[in-house]
């Protein structure tokens, strides 16, 4: 391999030019610009998928989200959309922000420091907008 020459970002840059050449929108494409197009759900619609409309002695909603959140934070908190997503989506549930915050700290344990940190900005974030949009 050739001083300066990486495959990954060379086929990175040839998506990114397919993209543009097919859509030139893409170019100014941002994930966080596609998070805000999908809706939370409401806390019914939540219960009713993920909680204890079909298995009243499972899960409820809440805590499914905030297993996810673990999960999510666990692997690295690579996935910023995915925690952004399943944040809101928890709150929506009826998790506290205190839940949420004990949530990612517990999974530091496993995933580490850094996973832990990153989860807990994004999740901030999050609530923070959350409150910007009441206010």
């Amino acid at each position: 391999m050739t001083q300066g020459s990486n495959p990954f970002e060379a086929m990175m840059k040839a998506g990114q030019d397919w993209a543009k050449a097919l859509n030139p929108a893409m170019e100014n494409f941002t994930p966080q610009g596609f998070e805000k197009m999908w809706p939370t759900m409401p806390k019914d619609l939540l219960e009713t998928f993920m909680g204890r409309t079909y298995n009243p002695e499972g899960l409820d909603a809440k805590t499914r989200l905030l297993l996810t959140l673990t999960g999510l934070t666990i692997t690295g908190a690579q996935a910023d959309s995915q925690i952004r997503l399943t944040v809101r989506h928890a709150r929506e549930a009826g998790a506290t922000k205190q839940e949420i915050a004990e949530t990612i700290a517990t999974a530091a344990v496993f995933g580490g420091v850094p996973a832990m940190t990153r989860a807990m900005e994004l999740a901030t974030s999050v609530m923070e907008e959350a409150e910007d949009d009441e206010t």
